[in-house]
């Protein structure tokens, strides 16, 4: 019993031998070639470069996207605009709103700011926060006043003096101050403003102002008014030495209005208290601010437009530049933002990012009675963030170029429509034995593969003992 027992304890190590997977040889049965070390000098450069490869990918995630309905249930839209206009004074620029549960809105003034321009495009100053335009005071004339007008107007008795391109060089070298009303015939408020007008003039010659009181029709020398780039009707516009001084009378149009502006203007010129360096006439306007709208079918238009004026169609320049244009809150906004700063968000599409496409556009007319639509598709995208998810929306732009009937005054006009449709953007989570594996696998086949190699590089090029 002994025997067999000990004869069965010694046969147990050569049973649990056949087990060993990492069977050592004897250093002396090993042999160093020039091929082998070369072979393991590659395999462990190839196997840092994998494992280089396959951390980077462990720890820059992919974005996977989905589409499913939109289920965002707020009622209300923001939308954030600043937009340059190179070409329309800041007095005259309206900001309205129309969607399609009937809401229109005209001259927006909340949250809406405007910045003067200079010539150059740049702002200049703050013209203030859009605000209702005031409605001026006008003068009531009795049905008499008026008779007795148009009888002067008949006789060609008249104190106001009608200037065309021929005279106007010469009135102003007679005069050094000098008043002048740009008005059209069909124009309501220059209709109103005439007889105001004519009686200011024969109070200034009775009060003997130093001052020419002119008026210049700009149907009929309209070349007159296009140089003098006569944008509303009427336009009172004051001249020292020849040379237009700005901004242009805004007041009350009656003649105790007239009287003391022109009587202050004279007495800053006698006293040297007066900018003799001429200011663009119409320098431009930047528009900035934010609205909320319902969501749904919607636009925002930006024209020229007046409570005391009519706008002269024929001098509307609506080229302009559109430094943002976007929609969100501005923690929304700041997601976007560093959708395109923050070097780990390069998984994400460049599909994905495209929140403000029509930011920095120039949009220039070159012929009046024209005007850029830009229509616009809104996505909602919901794009993950550290631990969290943020509301971003995804704007798809197009721009057009439209024309208006002659009367028609342009509008810039930013239409949308809200998708019903959503976008998830999620990150494709890898487990960290997935990565474990990859690398034994990197390890594993690398050796595996090149040992082959070096197996069959040895039997072609060592050669064989006889």
């Amino acid at each position: 019993q002994s025997s067999k027992g000990g004869g069965t304890g010694r046969r147990r190590p050569q049973v649990i031998g056949t087990a060993d997977f990492y069977r050592r040889l004897p250093s002396e049965m090993k042999e160093s070639t020039k091929i082998g070390i070369t072979m393991s000098f590659l395999a462990l450069f190839i196997m840092i470069v994998l494992f280089l490869f396959e951390t980077y990918a462990f720890l820059h995630r992919s974005i996977n996207s989905n589409i499913a309905i939109d289920v965002n249930a707020e009622q209300l839209l923001r939308v954030n605009f600043n937009v340059t206009l190179y070409d329309v004074h800041c007095d005259f620029v309206e900001v309205g709103v129309w969607d399609t549960l009937g809401t229109n809105l005209q001259n927006v003034t909340k949250d809406i700011n405007k910045w003067n321009l200079n010539k150059e495009g740049s702002v200049e100053k703050f013209h203030g926060r859009n605000s209702e335009q005031k409605h001026v005071s006008h003068e009531h004339h009795s049905p008499q006043e008026l008779a007795d007008l148009k009888q002067k107007m008949n006789e060609g008795f008249l104190s106001a003096v009608d200037l065309t391109s021929d005279n106007i060089e010469d009135f102003h070298s007679k005069n050094d101050l000098v008043f002048i009303d740009y008005f059209a015939p069909w124009c309501v408020w220059c209709q109103r403003l005439a007889p105001t007008w004519e009686q200011f003039a024969q109070v200034a010659n009775w009060q003997h102002l130093d001052v020419g009181i002119g008026k210049v029709d700009c149907v009929a020398h309209g070349d007159l008014c296009k140089e003098e780039r006569i944008m509303a009707f009427p336009t009172l516009r004051w001249y020292q030495e020849g040379k237009a001084v700005m901004p242009d009378y805004t007041g009350d149009r009656t003649i105790g209005g007239f009287l003391a502006f022109v009587k202050k203007k004279i007495d800053n010129y006698e006293d040297d208290e007066y900018d003799d360096e001429e200011e663009e006439h119409h320098p431009g306007c930047l528009v900035a601010g934010h609205l909320l709208v319902n969501r749904v079918p919607s636009h925002i238009h930006m024209e020229a437009m007046s409570v005391n004026h009519e706008l002269n169609s024929m001098m509307t320049n609506l080229t302009h530049r559109i430094n943002d244009f976007s929609f969100g809150t501005p923690d929304g906004l700041f997601m976007s933002q560093l959708l395109h700063i923050l070097p780990f968000t390069n998984a994400i599409p460049e599909a994905e990012k495209r929140s403000n496409p029509l930011k920095d556009k120039y949009y220039p007319t070159f012929h009046f009675h024209q005007a850029f639509h830009h229509h616009m598709k809104v996505v909602s995208t919901h794009v993950p963030f550290l631990f969290s998810s943020g509301l971003v929306y995804q704007v798809l732009a197009e721009s057009q170029l439209v024309m208006y009937e002659e009367m028609e005054i342009p509008a810039i006009k930013f239409i949308w429509d809200m998708s019903p449709m959503s976008v998830y953007l999620e990150e494709e989570d890898r487990q960290w034995y997935d990565y474990v594996t990859s690398l034994c696998a990197i390890i594993g086949g690398t050796y595996t593969t090149l040992g082959l190699i070096n197996k069959l590089m040895i039997k072609i090029f060592k050669p064989k003992a006889y």
